[in-house]
């Protein structure tokens, strides 16, 4: 694989990731990223849906799209939702801003880390944003009883909650999210973002979308992009009782949504089948993917139900470093987190990949950790840690390896 000269500056330039496409720029004609950093299904569109969106692809880019109000009847058709509760944007930061525009009068309690429009975009135009810290030692998990009495203490008049949430993948189960929510409805707003709750299996019900319709202060956020591998897209969508979807809707331009987003949605139908076989084919990549990130010797690999994992580097480490170090030599794209509000770049949050791609990242990692060892010469002891992590480095990739040459 090529992967060129690629300009390390870029990721230094924002609280945000650089683009695939700016790296690749970077790199030279012919340089190819493995993409750990954006939260892609790796198995869907299928290549057979790529073709066919291929085949339309001069009408999808020459004509308009249709007005949103049709592509959304569309959705909801294929979801069995009512058009009057939901409404469809381009990508679901999209509806962040407008939720904080419209919806969003004072303040805002928000777990954190997680997604960082939900404490960038309150700050930004001049609210109170509530930050209640997850602990390391508590596996970020989140206790919705002490969440509860932080939002009551601080008198938060809108709650978020990340469901699995970003960066650690924690799930609370669909029953403490209706109690949740049961609990704070005076509040002038709850927001339940289930941007990956499509990659849940810790359950077979998952979403409390249902019961946002029926509640006067309930929005439920959706994320295509994420669930379909499609982030290029930009397109996702809330679904709420309809005064608030009502409130929302009116404020977004009648045709945020682009053609290709059409196309897709009026996809969606045909292909659940290879849908529903993608989250089976991700849910297996994520627990085989700990399997191998844990052969890394002091690496944390936390427990998680989106498409990333979360893992704390050994003592001594550097995020910065070794994510500059994986993409510059492996041609290996990881996202970082240090520029994430509660957590530190001791962190990594990886995308889960097909195992060959895995196979990849933990032959890197095991390389920069041999860097250091020969960057400070080493004692007795450490020779013995250092024999033993090139033996782990081994058995690791080939285990993972094993293991995709048999699922295939």
């Amino acid at each position: 694989m090529r992967h060129g000269r690629i300009d390390l500056g870029l990721l230094r330039q924002g609280a945000h990731s650089p683009s695939y496409f700016a790296l690749k720029r970077s790199g030279g004609e012919g340089t190819e990223i493995v993409d750990f950093c954006i939260p892609c299904n790796p198995y869907f569109p299928t290549r057979a849906m790529f073709d066919e969106l291929a085949e339309n692809l001069e009408a999808i880019l020459k004509y308009y799209p249709s007005d949103s109000g049709a592509i959304t009847n569309q959705l909801c058709s294929v979801l069995g939702l009512n058009p009057q509760t939901v409404a469809m944007s381009n990508g679901s930061t999209e509806l962040i801003t407008w939720i904080d525009h419209l919806l969003v009068k004072e303040s805002v309690a928000v777990p954190i880390p997680t997604f960082g429009r939900w404490t960038d975009q309150p700050m930004e135009t001049g609210k109170r944003v509530d930050m209640f810290p997850l602990q390391e030692r508590e596996n970020y998990i989140l206790d919705i009883d002490s969440y509860l009495h932080f939002i009551r203490t601080r008198g938060s008049r809108v709650a978020v909650i990340c469901n699995p949430n970003n960066p650690d993948g924690n799930y609370v189960r669909r029953r403490d999210v209706i109690a949740f929510m049961d609990e704070l409805v005076d509040l002038d707003l709850v927001v339940i973002d289930e941007s990956f709750i499509d990659f849940v299996d810790a359950e077979r019900y998952t979403t409390v979308g249902d019961e946002a319709v029926i509640r006067p202060n309930v929005v439920v956020l959706k994320s295509l992009g994420k669930n379909f591998g499609l982030h290029g897209i930009r397109f996702g969508y809330l679904v709420g009782n309809p005064a608030i979807v009502g409130k929302v809707g009116k404020a977004l331009p009648k045709w945020n949504l682009n053609s290709l987003a059409e196309a897709v949605v009026f996809m969606i139908a045909d292909h659940a089948a290879e849908y529903r076989e993608s989250l089976r084919l991700l849910s297996r990549d994520r627990a085989q993917m700990a399997e191998a990130l844990a052969y890394l010797p002091g690496l944390t690999v936390f427990p998680s139900q989106g498409n990333f994992l979360l893992v704390k580097l050994p003592y001594g480490w550097s995020g910065v470093e070794l994510r500059d170090y994986l993409v510059a030599n492996h041609g290996i794209f990881v996202r970082e987190c240090g520029n994430k509000l509660g957590i530190t770049s001791q962190f990594l949050r990886l995308v889960v990949r097909p195992q060959e791609d895995v196979a990849r990242l933990v032959d890197g990692m095991f390389g920069y950790m041999h860097m250091l060892q020969e960057r400070a010469p080493d004692s007795g002891g450490d020779m013995v840690v250092h024999l033993a992590s090139r033996s782990a480095s081994r058995t690791a990739s080939g285990a993972v390896v094993r293991r995709h040459a048999a699922a295939r």
